[in-house]
Order: structure tokens, then C-alpha cells, then sequence
């Protein structure tokens, strides 16, 4: 049995993970924006196996919420075994380069506020010197596509974070894991134009993740090929890559 918190909680991937562990009997605390579909996704949990599910509502940009997020799922749980940060949206690209507030308002969810919880966790896992925080990235941040370096750079910035954040916990038996999926068929990603053979279900990733979280990898990209889609990506020089249009 695992006592697993997650931020996101409702988005495709996270509940796909999450069900995974319900049938082990896990205890969740499980935290997202819309308290409607935080209940239907505790009750499907319950069905699965899930001995405790409290949900919280919290919009994951308020930073000032934090704390006391923390210590109601504290309360509710005792100790994290599992924290998985899951929350992100899709940003417009094209109207992110007209719009500064939008922009700075997609970097923000992609991007400051997963490093503002990573830092609030990360203290109560030092904390407890056991564990394993988990956090969403993507294959977006690896290389700046002209397609979509908004959320890239968000990405990019989270994985970097993580990747220092993972130095710093090993030292005290704490597990860090930067999950980079690819193309995932979510709501977030349905209606785009995206080659059917590369695009996973959420199942699919969330076994690959839970896997990760089991046997303590650092980190993983999901699905596998990704890794090497993304090496064969970053290793094209800049002169070519820039006139590509990916």
C-alpha cells in the first residue's frame, strides 16, 4: 500500500497512474482545479480498490495555497510515499507570440508553478529522507521547436530543476523522477494533427511511470521511442534544424 498525493489529479495521465495504484490499495490525497471531477475520480478509485481518497481543490498556480495543501494531505495521509505532479495545459503558440500575458500566464502553469511545488516538496521529503517526488516534463523541452518553444521552455525549465533537485535529494533516500512523455491521446492534445503511429494511450504511460517510480529510474520517457525520436532531433545541427518545421 502506497499513501501517494497528486497534483493534477483529474488530467488523463494522473488518473490513469492512480489506478494503477488504487489496486494495490493505495491511500490517495489527490489535489486539481475542479472539485466536480475531483469526486467522480475518487469514486472511481473506490471502485478500484482504493482504501482512503480525500480530495482538495486548489488551482495549482496559487502558490499561496501551498502550504496549507501540504499539510491537509499530511493530515489525511500521515507521509508521501508518492507525490506526482500532473497539472499543464497545451498553450496556442501562435497566440502566445501576440499576447505577453498569455504567454507569461502559459509559463506560469507549465512551468513556475511545478518548480514552486517541486520546492515545497522537496522540503517536506527531506524531511522525511524517503520517497519519491514525480513530476510531469515533456519531450517538448529537449529542443525549442518553432511549433510550440513556449511550452518547451517551460518543460525545459522543469527538467533542469529536476534533474538539480534529484542531486540534492539522492543524498538523503529520496527518489526524484522527470517523466517526459511524447504525443499522449488526452483532451489536452485531441484535435491536433499528430501522426496516429507515435500517439500513446494514457494507460500505456502511466505503466511505463509507474514502473519508473518502482524501480527508482531517474528518468524515462514515455513511450520508450521517444528517446530515440528526441536524440535523433537534438542532433540535427542548428543551420537545418532552424528551417524545419517541426
Amino acid at each position: 500500500m502506497k499513501r501517494v498525493l497528486i497534483i493534477g489529479a483529474t488530467s488523463a495521465i494522473a488518473t490513469a497512474c492512480a489506478r494503477l495504484w488504487a489496486a494495490e490499495g493505495s491511500d490517495f490525497f489527490l489535489v486539481a482545479r475542479q472539485a466536480d471531477k475531483l469526486e467522480i475520480t475518487a469514486a472511481d478509485l473506490k471502485g478500484r480498490g482504493a482504501q482512503k481518497v480525500v480530495g482538495h481543490s486548489m488551482d495549482a498556480t496559487d502558490i499561496a495555497a501551498y502550504p496549507q495543501m501540504l499539510a491537509l494531505c499530511l493530515q489525511a495521509l500521515g507521509q508521501i510515499d508518492v507525490a506526482l505532479i500532473a497539472h499543464g495545459t497545451l498553450p496556442d503558440q501562435k497566440a502566445c507570440e501576440q499576447d505577453v500575458d498569455l504567454a507569461m500566464q502559459a509559463f506560469a502553469i507549465n512551468g513556475t508553478s511545478v518548480i514552486a511545488l517541486l520546492t515545497v516538496l522537496a522540503r517536506q521529503f527531506e524531511t522525511q529522507r524517503c520517497g519519491t517526488l514525480a513530476v510531469i516534463s515533456s519531450v517538448a523541452g529537449d529542443r525549442g521547436r518553432p511549433s510550440n518553444y513556449l511550452y518547451g521552455a517551460a518543460k525545459a525549465a522543469v527538467t533542469t530543476f529536476s534533474e538539480g533537485l534529484q542531486a540534492r535529494l539522492f543524498k538523503v533516500g529520496v527518489h526524484v523522477l522527470t517523466i517526459k512523455p511524447g504525443f499522449v491521446d488526452t483532451p489536452m492534445t485531441r484535435g491536433l494533427n499528430l501522426p496516429a503511429a507515435l500517439v500513446a494511450q494514457p494507460a500505456q504511460v502511466a505503466e511505463r511511470i509507474v514502473h519508473g517510480i518502482t524501480h527508482k529510474v531517474p528518468s524515462l520517457y514515455a513511450p520508450g521511442f521517444w528517446a530515440l525520436i528526441m536524440l535523433v532531433i537534438r542532433a540535427i545541427p542548428q543551420p537545418l534544424f532552424k528551417r524545419l518545421n517541426l
